[in-house]
């Protein structure tokens, strides 16, 4: 239903293919502004820090598609009351307000993201084997699965708060220091980005094992993280649905 209701507006393809191939040539030209002033970035070659580019706009793409509609969606209807139909329904509520929206053009950007990734990927080649490319798999799913967590624990609070706009805004804009390695944040920054929104395990984490920079201990902790970041959500997701009076009680 989802992706009928997109195709009824084909002209937005045209307008996302525009967005996308703007962060994608913007993204390019800041690293090369960059690397005419020093040959390394934290370490980071002008190469390798392509694919943490890769990994932001794959990872945005998703979150813009499954995501971001979804979590909006579940806010308006907490607002006007119409989520007691999804809640009445046999099936699992947190499945349900997951999967119910999708904006199929955004997926322009994962492509464009993966583009940047098999770019850089045949430049490292020679660095990279069947466990880098594993590794990168698993850790992409991770750092989604985080993001998805924390963008649902977010639209959660409206059951209490009922406007969480800005909070879901902020996020949006916090998620954009992902386009850099946090290593190259001060240290103070680099723990949020870290242990409180963790762009580290989202972004950073999966272009380090594609670029062959790989710090298994790293890897691990992602795992980690993910467990926990879907333990805590779905946690939340049980309370809220409990504090939920909803239009018609």
């Amino acid at each position: 239903m989802g992706l009928q209701r997109e195709m009824q507006y084909r002209a937005n393809f045209w307008v996302q293919l525009l967005n996308s191939a703007i962060a994608l040539g913007t993204g390019i030209a800041a690293i090369a502004i960059v690397y005419l002033h020093t040959d390394t970035l934290a370490g980071w070659s002008s190469v390798e820090l392509v694919t943490v580019l890769g990994v932001h706009l794959m990872v945005g793409g998703f979150l813009r598609t499954f995501v971001f509609p979804n979590m909006y969606r579940l806010m308006m209807d907490v607002e006007e009351g119409t989520l007691d139909y999804t809640l009445t329904r046999p099936a699992d509520s947190q499945l349900l307000v997951s999967v119910r929206e999708v904006e199929m053009w955004s997926l322009i950007d994962v492509v464009s993201g993966l583009g940047a990734l098999v770019w850089a990927a045949t430049r490292l080649a020679d660095r990279l084997g069947p466990a880098h490319y594993l590794a990168f798999l698993l850790a992409v799913v991770c750092g989604s699965a985080i993001l998805y967590c924390i963008w649902l624990i977010a639209a959660t609070l409206a059951f209490k708060v009922v406007r969480v706009d800005n909070v879901m805004q902020m996020l949006s804009g916090v998620f954009e220091a992902g386009r850099w390695p946090v290593g190259v944040y001060p240290r103070w920054l680099r723990t949020g980005l870290t242990f409180v929104v963790p762009l580290a395990f989202a972004v950073t984490v999966p272009a380090e094992t594609i670029s062959g920079r790989v710090d298994w201990p790293w890897l691990a902790a992602a795992v980690a993280a993910a467990t926990v970041a879907l333990v805590a959500a779905r946690l939340v997701w049980l309370w809220g649905i409990r504090n939920y009076s909803g239009a018609s009680a």
